[in-house]
């Protein structure tokens, strides 16, 4: 089963909103076949793990490992319980139930009903923390929200900006840092910011430092103040601009109204319309702070750069469990869960 959680965190940058799965297959204490899911649409881990078997006659007396029930409907592709059991494995075992509706126990009863032997529970704990942004968007209802900054040892998130200073960030950490950014980008669904972040620094908001899923773009943008020349506006995702006035759809840019007042319970209702399972937001203390207060957050990832503002726009205040503080590179970095 440590092989299945191996082999799924593979597919970390470009699975979902599938989950990650890995699959192995043994006989007689020896692996014969193994694969996870690779990207989203395409095979799944289970018809991976079995095309790679070399004599499929051996199935028959093999046991399947999987760090996630098998699916039982028809989505992208046809449901791999339906293909366990017509290759004949008479044993499978699961580390952890899917909680999707679509599937939530189906796969494993039509194992069980169809003679397979199922053990389920094998480092369900492991299996459920590698995909625990799908199992919390499935539990909850909504996306896992990371927030993510950089401050000054002296507690500042930015500069005070005047209109003659540059469109760029006030950069707090080093190359190092923003490459692992543009990593957990990779890792996530959505980023999100607000009008100030994209008036001030004029950022891309995509993963160029690192390959994988470039994230869906969310801004904040209530007067639609943002021109169309900056570089939010080039294209590598989609692009919702969330504003008070106006729906409608340019190319991959689409622009929708909510009601501001409302603004986190709108923003709910919309992305768990859409799927969105994850979302990193990496606006100014304004928009960080106001998850923090509603308790709407999930993850905190806080970079203490080695510099000083002496003045400035004041951090977020969060407080938390700490799942990580350490340095990287030339600053610490805090991981806080709540």
């Amino acid at each position: 089963m440590l092989r299945c959680l191996e082999l799924a965190s593979n597919g970390i940058c470009s699975v979902a909103p599938n989950p990650m799965v890995g699959a192995v297959i043994v006989q007689n204490d020896q692996i014969i076949g193994e694969g996870y899911h690779q990207r989203f649409g395409e095979a799944h881990a289970e018809v991976n793990a079995i095309n790679s078997v070399k004599n499929k006659q051996s199935l028959r007396n093999s046991t399947m490992y999987v760090n996630l029930e098998p699916c039982v409907h028809f989505g992208k592709t046809p449901p791999c319980a339906e293909l366990i059991k017509e290759v004949g494995i008479p044993r499978v075992i699961v580390a952890t139930s899917d909680p999707n509706p679509l599937v939530n126990g189906k796969g494993i009863n039509l194992l069980r009903q169809a003679g397979c032997q199922v053990l389920t529970g094998v480092l369900e704990k492991e299996a459920n923390e590698l995909n625990h942004r799908f199992f919390h968007f499935h539990r909850k209802g909504r996306p896992y929200f990371i927030l993510k900054w950089a401050e000054t040892e002296d507690g500042f998130i930015d500069k005070i900006r005047n209109s003659a200073d540059p469109l760029q960030p006030n950069w707090i950490t080093d190359d190092i840092c923003r490459m692992l950014v543009h990593r957990w980008r990779t890792e996530e669904q959505a980023v999100m910011i607000g009008t100030n972040t994209a008036l001030l620094d004029n950022p891309q908001l995509n993963s160029r430092y690192w390959r994988g899923n470039q994230p869906i773009k969310l801004i904040l943008d209530r007067n639609l103040k943002i021109p169309l020349n900056f570089k939010l506006f080039t294209y590598s995702a989609p692009l919702y601009i969330f504003n008070s006035t106006v729906n409608k759809d340019e190319g991959f840019i689409h622009y929708q109204k909510i009601d501001f007042g409302r603004l986190l319970d709108e923003l709910i209702i919309f992305l768990s319309k859409k799927g969105i399972q994850s979302v990193m937001i990496e606006g100014g203390s304004k928009l960080i702070q106001t998850f923090i207060d509603k308790g709407l957050w999930d993850e905190a990832r806080i970079f203490t750069g080695p510099i000083r503002f002496g003045n400035g726009v004041i951090a977020p205040e969060i407080s938390g469990n700490s799942i990580f503080d350490d340095e990287i590179s030339n600053s610490r970095l805090r991981i806080l869960r709540l």
